[in-house]
């Protein structure tokens, strides 16, 4: 067999194992699709009635308004809820040994981390469509054409896949479990410092400018554009230039770190 062939066979065979610890191992699952699921609700039903008030005066406002408003920005923190995740569980292989172990047989190198990414991206889509099913049973009504959709889920494939590569790279930095847990935190906070729950013109000044230059709200904002109808202008390009280049820097980085050679 080739090189390639081997390394596609090798990478099988790590996505087989980290889907079996997934689904071994539940409590990361559930907290990716709790965590998401409890803030659409809390802000639905709780805050939603007064913002949507603010946000769809036209529409008549009031909750079902937020709510379509607010279900793109949950449905990113799912996305960067379970990169948390995906850092764990690499910093755990790291700390626990296998990886050395793995090191020492006749596997492809690239298959270890090609199987954390496959699993964690096939695991991250299905917590999506739990998300976004909920979504839809409490009132989300998108207008989305089938093109539309089928453009959805090319998006939120493209933000997972880019979002597990540098969660990848995170795990492999960080010196211990716990470490790993808290580098992607930053990624959970970005969609409330963006247009996640409230427009960026309602920002300060200041908060606006980073609300409208950071990477999750062309994402946001294209989302709502393809299952809403609202317009997204280049956005679209922005939000898949900001994957394509995380997706690359968190390639680059794990690669470094996962090639040099250490003991923790």
């Amino acid at each position: 067999m080739s090189t390639m062939t081997y390394a596609v066979r090798d990478s099988a065979t790590m996505l087989r194992r980290n889907l079996r610890r997934s689904i071994r191992y539940p409590v990361s699952t559930a907290v990716g699709i709790g965590i998401p699921l409890v803030l659409l609700l809390l802000f639905v039903f709780v805050f939603g009635s007064t913002l949507g008030t603010g946000l769809g005066a036209d529409a008549g406002g009031g909750r079902g308004v937020y709510l379509d408003y607010v279900t793109p920005g949950i449905v990113l923190i799912a996305i960067a809820g379970a990169a948390q995740g995906t850092a764990i569980a690499v910093a755990m292989d790291m700390t626990g040994g296998i990886i050395a172990r793995f090191r020492t047989m006749a596997i492809a190198r690239v298959s270890v981390l090609t199987g954390h990414v496959l699993g964690s991206s096939l695991m991250t889509l299905a917590q999506l469509a739990v998300v976004l099913g909920v979504a839809v049973l409490v009132g989300f009504r998108p207008g989305a054409t089938p093109v539309e959709w089928l453009a959805t889920a090319g998006m939120l494939t493209a933000a997972t896949f880019a979002l597990v590569w540098l969660a990848v790279a995170m795990g492999l930095a960080a010196r211990s479990v716990e470490a790993a847990s808290n580098l992607p935190m930053p990624l959970l906070l970005l969609p409330f410092f963006g247009s996640g729950f409230v427009p960026t013109e309602s920002l300060p000044a200041g908060l606006r400018w980073f609300a409208e230059y950071q990477p999750f709200t062309p994402i946001m904002e294209t989302l709502r554009g393809l299952l809403l109808g609202t317009p997204i202008g280049a956005g679209a390009v922005v939000a898949l230039g900001w994957c394509a280049a995380i997706a690359l820097v968190g390639y680059g980085w794990a690669r470094r770190l996962y090639n040099r050679d250490r003991t923790r």
